[in-house]
Order: structure tokens, then C-alpha cells, then sequence
């Protein structure tokens, strides 16, 4: 399979690692040279410096030949124009582009073809939708949901005095006696695929796999009981902000909106007339106290100053606010804002890259989640009469290095399989795997 990318920032890079560990002939079209030296560096690919809706450069790119087209600049009008022009010019299946403008985007559901773009991914958006989704559980920790929305993926860090620390997953499995799975553990930039023998440090953030009702009881071992939100404050009047705000006020939440743009502020009173809208600097402290936010469920910090986010985040907390939801752009922002205590890290170049990918993949794949910037990737898979491991036993299958199953849907059932279990046609089957090893699995999957 050969892709285009158009664009080597935090998302075309992304989607590039992921896609070439996917062993995909992936070249890269940027036109800022800082940019393309950097991405020549660190990737395995050939990147070319110019203009992505430039044919010359496209026809260099190999586009003539191309499966796939994807333009992720951060202008939408590039985006959406070298998708038409590729479309016109090129016969390239598919073609996808990204796009901030909520009216750009939503184009795509009224017209079968628009620009001859086959697939609008909007980062705000989809980080509006998965804000939404953690609250809808709680959020009480960062959330990836499946199928059969009863089973979950949750995260938690491991304190200094936490009942897991120190002990290894049999142990923990055989004292807590509940039908959960730790998928992998994020300890210093590296993933760690689990075995029972593994041992669980202080500073790691693990994923918990369960039903709903299991992880709720698991995390309240660490003081993350179940929680009805009802009032929110919403920091950051942008894109994300307004998206999350109207999603919440179609569930009957009420709704805060602090902004520091005065002109901002009145947009979002006539647009939101039954939410609160204050003008203010989140970082001058006598808000929370004049506001009186300290009475609030729950806190998302959206501002396009990431820092500003995961700081008030924390700070409300400490002022009483019960849980937190911070916007964090930057890889290295990520990990560090999940141990300060923020009960959820929502990345848009994350979901953005997700969103991507599954469309990119197809097949049976019904949803796809990276853990660390694509070093491990949870993927959702549905098992038809013809796949090579319908009516075997988990035990008979050979999966790839560094893979686990870890939980199969069936009906309305899910479970936490071991070895013994049967695999059915019908079943959908959700794995955790390591970037070296997505390719070999995927294989196993749709063979």
C-alpha cells in the first residue's frame, strides 16, 4: 500500500511513524524545509519539499500510484484544494483531508462527493467527542470505549501508596479476586506489554480492561469512585470548547464558560444563551473563589495555551473542583500531565491519528486507540466465517511478539477470556500490540 502525505507536523509525522512500522510505503510532501529535514531525520520514509498542491511535486511523490491521499496541513483550504486537484488529476482511491471548519466538515454528510474527498477528519471535533464521552462515565480517567460500550479500557498512575505498587499482576489479580486485565503499563516513554510475573512501579500508568462496572469498583482502590457530573466549567471559548459546550448542554448540564477575549465572549453568549459566560483569566486565582467554581463537578481546560490547561487543571483541583479534563498537544506534555493528577489527558492530534487510521485500514477493524504516540495500539477487530482463527481456542493461536488478547464481545456478552476460550464467527475480539508488531497481527486478523 503506498500513501501520500501532505504535511509533517504533529499529525502527518504521527500517522507517518505509525503507518511505516505498518510497513507501508509512506512519502511525505512539506513544504517548510525546517520541517521536512526534521521528518527526513526521524522517519523512514521519503519526504519532498514543496507545495502539496503543486502536480510537479505530487507526480514526484509517486502519486500516480498512490492508495491513498492525505492532506493534513493546518489549513483547511490547502487540505481540501490538493485533495480536489488529486481527485481531478490522479486516480487515487482514496482521499482524505483534514478540516478545523465545522462547516467545511460537515459538508460530507449531505453530499455523496465533495472536492472528490472521501473522508473529513476534524481534530476539534473529535476531541470535543471524546471529552464528552469521559464525562459521560465519570471522568475519572482517560477512557477508550468499544462495540459493546460496557467494556472499557481506563488508565490510572501508580502512587507512592497505592495497594499495586510493588506487586506483580498475579498478585494484584489474586488479592483484588475481579475479571480484570492490566492490557500495559507506560513507564518512562516506553510501553510495557505484561506478563503475570510483571511487576507494577510507582509512577506507572497502566490500562485497566474490564466491563464498566468491574473498572468502577477497581478504581475506587485508587479514590476514583463513580461520579455523576452535572456542573461543568469550561475554560477556553475556541473551537473545542464550543464543540464540548453544545454536545453537554444537548445532555441538560449546566454549563460554565470562562474566555480572557472580551469580543469572544459576547460571540458565545448569543451562541449559548442558557450557559454562563464569563469573561476572565483563568490564572488569576480569585475566580475560583468569586465564581465560586469550587462547588463544580468537573473542570476541562481547552485553551490553545497547553501549559495554561494542565496547570489549571491542577490548580482547580486543589481549590475542590472534583475532576479535571485538560487539552495537551505536545508528546512529551502528555505523560507528565497524567501523573500530576489530571483524571483525563484528551489529545487532538491523537484522535485525529485514531480517526485516521481506522478509515485508512478498513477491513474488519471497528475501532482503533494509540497508546504513547502509536508505540502500542488497541485494536478492535470482528471475526467472520473465513478468518484462519474462527473455531480456535486462544491457547492455539499464534500471535505476534509483544500481543494479547483481551477481551471478545459476543451478542450482548463480553468477556475476559483465558486460554481455553473458544473463538466464533461473529465474535469482535479487541487486542493490544506493540507499533513492530501491527502489520503481523492485522494479518493474522484479516488473512
Amino acid at each position: 500500500m503506498k500513501i501520500v502525505i501532505v504535511g509533517a507536523g504533529g499529525v502527518g509525522s504521527q500517522l507517518a511513524a505509525q503507518l511505516i512500522a505498518d510497513n507501508k510505503d509512506v512519502v511525505i510532501i512539506e513544504k517548510n524545509p525546517d520541517v521536512a529535514k526534521h521528518a527526513s531525520t526521524h522517519l523512514d520514509c521519503i519526504v519532498i519539499t514543496g507545495e502539496g498542491n503543486n502536480p510537479k511535486i505530487l507526480r514526484k511523490a509517486g502519486i500516480e500510484k498512490a492508495d491513498f491521499f492525505l492532506s493534513v496541513t493546518d489549513s483547511d483550504e490547502v487540505n481540501m484544494i490538493s485533495c480536489a486537484l488529486v481527485a481531478s488529476e490522479f486516480k487515487v482511491p482514496n482521499k482524505i483531508a483534514r478540516v478545523r471548519n465545522l462547516d467545511y466538515s460537515s459538508i460530507r454528510n449531505f453530499e455523496k462527493v465533495f472536492l472528490g474527498i472521501d473522508f473529513f477528519v476534524n481534530p476539534e471535533l473529535e476531541a470535543a467527542r471524546e471529552i464528552v464521552a469521559s464525562v459521560m462515565y465519570g471522568a475519572s480517567s482517560d477512557l477508550m470505549l468499544f462495540s459493546n460500550a460496557n467494556v472499557q479500557m481506563r488508565n490510572v498512575v501508580i502512587s507512592s501508596t497505592s495497594f499495586f505498587k510493588d506487586k506483580s499482576l498475579r498478585q494484584i489479580k489474586e488479592s483484588l479476586k475481579k475479571d480484570f486485565l492490566i492490557s500495559c503499563i507506560v513507564r518512562q516513554d516506553k510501553v510495557i506489554i505484561p506478563s503475570g510475573n510483571t511487576i507494577i512501579r510507582e509512577n506507572d500508568n497502566i490500562y485497566l480492561v474490564a466491563t464498566r462496572n468491574i473498572l468502577e469498583d477497581v478504581l475506587s482502590e485508587f479514590g476514583r469512585s463513580s461520579l455523576i457530573i452535572k456542573n461543568i466549567v469550561i475554560v477556553g471559548g475556541g473551537r473545542i470548547g464550543r464543540y464540548t459546550a453544545r454536545y453537554l448542554m444537548e445532555q441538560h448540564r449546566n454549563i460554565k464558560i470562562i474566555d480572557s477575549d472580551y469580543e469572544n465572549c459576547k460571540i458565545l453568549a448569543d451562541e449559548f444563551p442558557k450557559a454562563t459566560i464569563i469573561h476572565s483569566d483563568i490564572s488569576d486565582r480569585d475566580i475560583f473563589e468569586e465564581e465560586q467554581l469550587y462547588s463544580y463537578d468537573l473542570i476541562v481546560t481547552t485553551t490553545n495555551k497547553q501549559e495554561l490547561n494542565i496547570l489549571a487543571a491542577i490548580y482547580a483541583k486543589t481549590f475542590g473542583i472534583k475532576r479535571s479534563i485538560a487539552i495537551v498537544t505536545r508528546r512529551n506534555y502528555l505523560s507528565i500531565a497524567s501523573s500530576l493528577g489530571i483524571d483525563s489527558i484528551v489529545s487532538p492530534k491523537r484522535s485525529t491519528v485514531d480517526a485516521v487510521l481506522k478509515f485508512i485500514r478498513k477491513g474488519n477493524i471497528k475501532s482503533i486507540y494509540s497508546i504513547l504516540t502509536g508505540k502500542a495500539e488497541v485494536i478492535e477487530f470482528s471475526v467472520n466465517k473465513n478468518s484462519p482463527i474462527t473455531g480456535k481456542t486462544i491457547e492455539n493461536i499464534r500471535l505476534p511478539d509483544n500481543t494479547l488478547i483481551l477481551a471478545v464481545t459476543r451478542g450482548f456478552e463480553s468477556y475476559i477470556p483465558g486460554g481455553k476460550f473458544l473463538i466464533q464467527e461473529g465474535d469482535d475480539i479487541i487486542t493490544i500490540t506493540t507499533k513492530e508488531s501491527v502489520s503481523e497481527l492485522e494479518e493474522i486478523f484479516n488473512r
